[in-house]
């Protein structure tokens, strides 16, 4: 460099000589040392200073080339000249301008992660990944793994803080990145229900000023103590809340302000939560504030502002077209596509959401003001509808006299009921179906069944699709015992409509009657796969399999049941039967007492418990159980003979003899008990023996006399009775609940003449234990003779004697 600078300054006698365009000189660029470095290296890079030529060498050389350039010829730049490249150039051929590169060019210099400021970047966004992810679980329902991920942003959140402070870069700390951090962090903890938590993460965001906009959040404070149900805290956050947001946020306001109505009526003060209401519905009229606003005049009993509380509710526009639109037109098959398209979108999918909502609102309201705007209910519905008539809601008019009708029918008043669903039977098709349909149901209940098969072919004709009506008409045939018809019916309703449980519940019960069991437990498993807790189906899939022949299966539904209503006491004693068929009689016993338990009246029950306490010989236990058989059927001799029984065994005589003689007194004839009782007083030397030994031989001729006539006239009639009056005879007839006790209860009295006097003309005191003979006790405390035993004659040492 220096040596050219020296040419320059001797040279300059012959300056110009050599005056040639710099541009086309490509032979010095070999020896621009900067150029060189500018190709090779980073495009648009100036040259490193060098050590060996000082800042004035610089100055000077460039000063140089200005003095050659002076014709106005300056070097081009190269962000306006492309710098040797050409369309000629192969794709995919080395960048080369001077074309003397040797071989490829050098690799561009990879970025350095070791600084500082690459590891805080690489941190930022370990942070925004794990909020992403925080949000994804949240969005998925995995609120504890969301939480995981919160908690996980705010530690590395710090670590970063903690990072650029020791760095020294305090000044670029990312507020945004620390409020999105703490934001979700609380968000989270309140969806896992950690309410404190969530609070503190709040109110850390809220107090920190260098957040802007942070009051807003206090929504989100007063929505926690809602759910705590804090309510004045709640509406003091509210209150904060509404302070910070600025007018032009309407909707937000508006939202905040209904929140503040809700938390009144919780708190009881209707006339703050009305003075809510109804600024909204000035503002900003929607369905729920309306629907609101009444129930809070309903709770003051304000009959006027209720009557202008619903007509404002069935005003309120809710910004939804004219199904018309989704109607296609058949000349522009184009717009046809289009609108098939759109048909069932999510945007319409909203709109008929919205719609049914604000009909259910509108139902609701006119149910509830009706008994009070009038001084009768139906005037009051009759005002709702004509109100209702002249909204936008005109076709609701008519399911409002439906609901009229069934509203009769919960206060039982059918005729009513009756009288308003017959005035629909000239209006369209789709009421008078629905009206028809309630009517066949009504006179099905009360047993109707012409009036009903009438009105379910009235409702049928109507509208041949309405599932009810095809159930309505299957059962007027199922009570007919048609049970094939019943069965097409239940079918058709199931295709017209195939979550229609009802007709799967019929068509299940159709099946079951024609004995095509297999068939009915189809119908029921598909039912148990829609309703998972119906305890009616389960206990139909029980009863299946124990006619199946499967009690194993029918034990395990029966479980099922018990777990859904685990007081019934039916299916605790179905329970208990399938385990004594099973013979396990433990289960059984357990069953049994907690359906006695349940319901301590049920017969059946009673008997087998008593059974069960005979055969395991506690006969003191079984007295309580027949005594209350005694108390549900107190004119069946059998239960009271077996009480009295149960007292002799058990060794009480003298309460036995009392209880004989209080069913002497009762049933004077009856001759089992007159047996008893002169046996019983023959044991014990008691003076009345004569009085019942005649009472007996009485009875008994009387019994022979009975039993003649019986037989001549079955002698003479060709429709023979079986048995005469047991109340009169003191016979009873046998039971078939019989069926279920064991061998020795089978014999009780009560049976068909169990004791036959074997000479009438001779007085038989014999009589047979109503509860069988009595079990021999093992003689285990028996001796063994003295001659037996092999060591009786040798006398025992001393060493074998106890210590």
């Amino acid at each position: 460099m220096e040596n050219v600078h020296l040419a320059v300054e001797e040279d300059d006698l012959y300056l110009g000589y050599n005056d040639y365009n710099p541009t086309f000189d490509s032979e010095e660029l070999e020896n621009d040392v900067g150029f060189q470095q500018a190709v090779r290296t980073s495009h648009g890079r100036r040259p490193p200073v060098r050590t060996d030529c000082s800042s004035g060498s610089y100055a000077k050389m460039y000063n140089s080339h200005e003095m050659n350039h002076k014709d106005g010829s300056a070097r081009p730049m190269t962000a306006v000249r492309a710098a040797g490249y050409s369309s000629s150039l192969m794709r995919g051929s080395t960048f080369d301008p001077l074309g003397q590169s040797k071989g490829p060019a050098p690799p561009l210099e990879a970025k350095n992660e070791d600084t500082a400021e690459e590891k805080i970047k690489i941190l930022e966004k370990k942070v925004n990944d794990l909020i992403e992810e925080s949000c994804m679980a949240q969005s998925i329902g995995a609120l504890q793994l969301a939480l995981e991920k919160a908690k996980e942003a705010g530690r590395k959140e710090r670590a970063l803080i903690r990072q650029r402070e020791a760095s020294g870069n305090t000044e670029h700390i990312n507020l945004d990145l620390t409020y999105s951090v703490l934001l979700n962090l609380a968000n989270q903890y309140a969806n896992n229900e950690m309410y404190p938590e969530a609070l503190n993460s709040y109110h850390v965001i809220v107090k920190n000023k260098m957040f802007t906009n942070a009051g807003r959040l206090k929504v989100n404070m007063a929505n926690i103590y809602f759910k705590q149900k804090n309510y004045p805290k709640a509406i003091k956050f509210y209150r904060m809340a509404l302070d910070q947001i600025s007018n032009t946020h309407k909707e937000l306001r508006i939202k905040i302000m209904q929140n503040i109505g809700v938390v009144f009526v919780r708190l009881g003060q209707y006339s703050d939560a009305i003075t809510s209401f109804e600024h909204i519905m000035a503002e900003s009229p929607n369905i729920k504030t309306g629907f609101n606003l009444i129930l809070c005049y309903y709770a003051i009993g304000d009959r006027e502002r209720m009557k202008k509380a619903f007509q404002k509710l069935i005003s309120v526009p809710l910004g939804i077209d004219d199904e018309d639109k989704y109607i296609p037109a058949s000349d522009d098959p184009s717009s046809n596509m289009v609108i098939e398209a759109i048909k069932n979108d999510k945007l319409h999918q909203m709109e008929r959401d919205l719609k049914v909502l604000a009909e259910k609102y509108i139902m609701t309201a006119a149910k509830l003001i009706a008994p009070a705007i009038e001084t009768s209910f139906a005037s009051g519905f009759d005002w709702c509808v004509d109100m209702v008539k002249c909204s936008q809601y005109v076709e609701l008019a008519n399911d409002l006299e439906i609901n009229k009708a069934i509203t009769y029918l919960r206060q039982k008043d059918f005729n009513q009921a009756v009288e308003t669903l017959k005035t629909f039977e000239k209006k369209d098709s789709r009421v008078k179906s629905a009206a028809a349909t309630n009517l066949s149901f009504l006179y099905f209940l009360e047993k109707d069944y012409d009036q009903a098969d009438r009105y379910a072919d009235l409702a049928m004709n109507a509208d041949r699709y309405n599932p009810a009506a095809l159930i309505n008409k299957g059962n007027t045939v199922f009570v007919k015992k048609d049970y094939e018809k019943a069965a097409e019916f239940y079918k058709e309703a199931l295709r017209n409509d195939s979550s229609c449980t009802e007709a799967l519940y019929n068509l299940g019960l159709s099946y079951k009657r024609m004995n095509r069991l297999e068939e009915g437990l189809d119908c029921f498993l598909k039912l148990h796969s829609i309703l998972r807790n119906s305890a009616e189906v389960m206990y139909q899939l029980a009863h299946l399999y124990e006619q199946l022949g499967d009690p194993q299966q029918a034990i395990e539904w029966l479980m099922q049941v018990i777990g859904v209503t685990p007081t019934d006491p039916h299916v605790l004693a179905k329970l208990g039967k399938l385990h004594d068929d099973e013979g396990d009689k433990s289960q059984a016993f357990q069953y049994y007492s907690e359906s006695f338990r349940y319901f301590p009246s049920n017969i059946d029950v009673i008997e087998w418990l008593g059974a069960y306490y005979i055969e395991t010989q506690f006969c003191e236990k079984a007295i309580q159980y027949f005594e209350r058989a005694t108390l549900i059927q107190p004119n069946f001799v059998k239960w009271q003979l077996i009480v009295a029984s149960c007292y002799r065994r058990s060794g009480n005589y003298q309460k036995a003899l009392e209880t004989y003689k209080e069913i002497h007194r009762r049933f004077p004839e009856n001759v089992e008990c007159l047996r008893f009782l002169v046996r019983l007083s023959t044991d014990m030397g008691l003076k009345e023996v004569q009085e019942y030994a005649t009472k007996l031989k009485k009875a008994e001729k009387m019994k022979e006399i009975r039993e003649q006539r019986v037989k001549s006239g079955r002698e003479n009639s060709a429709r023979g009775r079986r048995e005469g009056n047991s109340g009169r005879s003191g016979r009873s007839s046998s039971s078939s609940k019989g069926e279920r006790l064991s061998a020795k209860m089978r014999s009780l009295p009560g049976s068909n003449e169990p004791y036959e006097a074997s000479n009438p003309k001779e007085l038989d005191a014999s009589y047979v234990d109503p509860l069988g003979p009595q079990m021999d006790r093992p003689k285990t405390g028996a001796k063994k003779p003295a001659d037996d035993d092999d060591f009786a004659d040798e006398d025992l040492g001393d060493d074998l004697l106890p210590e």
